[in-house]
């Protein structure tokens, strides 16, 4: 190909790139919501389910974000988000009887941190057909990449112990505190005057580890165990009364049998709550849409007319 050909399609794409990227609205804000887990722990009366069906909702707990979203295109945005939230769950809510009588519990503190791709399939520019396209409306779907920290906890004797440092799986399962998911997701959001934004969003995030709840293999040993708390939380059937007929089998609690189940990853989600402040473009394009017209280093607005 020609080499002049070749830089001036170099440049007008550069300049296309350019002109494109400040088209587009940068916004930040929060999120808030709850957060659940889907994991070993609690669950129906079958072996664990797919997606929703195990959640139980007296365990949900509270979740805050940051993010900052820049809209790369009229189909695509990029958004990277700081996220921390808690998640727990308790065999006594359970309504499978293995896991009733297995008596474990926990809760688990997660900060993650995410990048994420969103795809705006419907759009809505001017809400109310005012043609001052001050109000609009976008839903979207998102994936990315996810990596987070975690800190499983169970509670015993009215405190509160940290469950990776004790192995209560023994050495052989001992696992890092951070590791990495899959998120996909869903939402929505309003523009209101061209400034701010309120939305919804509900967030799936797979994760590459069985231990968000310190449950993955089988039972340890415990008379190998040298401190009596990893003792006392690695197996704690003897917490249930003696009087409870589920200690009929306590053969299927010994070492080496199931505790968890390795062949599927844990997952949480969480439904929240966004606001955010859009920061607006200064490009040709945006004033002409917006209704601004530049002069020195202030806007003045102008009037639009109604577009009969």
């Amino acid at each position: 190909m020609n080499k002049k050909l070749l830089f001036l399609i170099s440049v007008s794409l550069c300049f296309s790139l350019k002109q494109s990227l400040a088209q587009y609205n940068l916004d930040y804000g929060v999120r808030v919501g709850v957060a659940n887990y889907l994991g070993d722990i609690g669950g129906e009366l079958e072996d664990r389910k797919p997606f929703i069906y195990d959640l139980k909702l007296a365990k949900t707990r509270p979740t805050i974000s940051v993010f900052a979203r820049y809209k790369l295109h009229p189909l695509f945005g990029a958004k990277v988000s700081l996220n921390y939230l808690q998640i727990a769950g308790d065999d006594k809510l359970s309504d499978n009887m293995g896991r009733k009588s297995r008596n474990l519990s926990f809760r688990t503190d997660i900060v993650d941190l995410s990048a994420l791709g969103e795809f705006y399939f419907f759009e809505i520019n001017d809400l109310g057909r005012t043609y001052r396209y001050r109000n609009d409306f976008r839903a979207y779907f998102y994936t990315g990449v996810c990596a987070f920290w975690y800190q499983p906890q169970a509670k015993y004797n009215g405190e509160w112990y940290r469950l990776r440092k004790l192995q209560t799986e023994g050495p052989s399962n001992a696992y890092g505190p951070i590791s990495f998911a899959t998120p996909l997701g869903i939402g929505f959001y309003f523009t209101i005057e061209k400034k701010y934004r309120i939305g919804w969003e509900l967030d799936w995030r797979k994760t590459f580890t069985d231990y968000l709840d310190d449950i993955s293999t089988v039972y340890a040993d415990t008379s190998l165990f040298t401190d009596p708390i990893a003792r006392a939380l690695a197996n704690r059937r003897d917490e249930l009364p003696a009087e409870d007929d589920l200690l009929a089998h306590p053969a299927n609690y010994s070492p080496g049998n199931k505790r968890g189940d390795p062949s599927k990853k844990d997952a949480y989600l969480f439904s929240t709550i966004n606001f955010s402040y859009v920061i607006r473009g200064k490009s040709g394009f945006y004033r002409s849409k917006y209704g601004s017209v530049f002069k020195g280093k202030k806007y003045r607005k102008r009037r639009v007319r109604a577009k009969f």
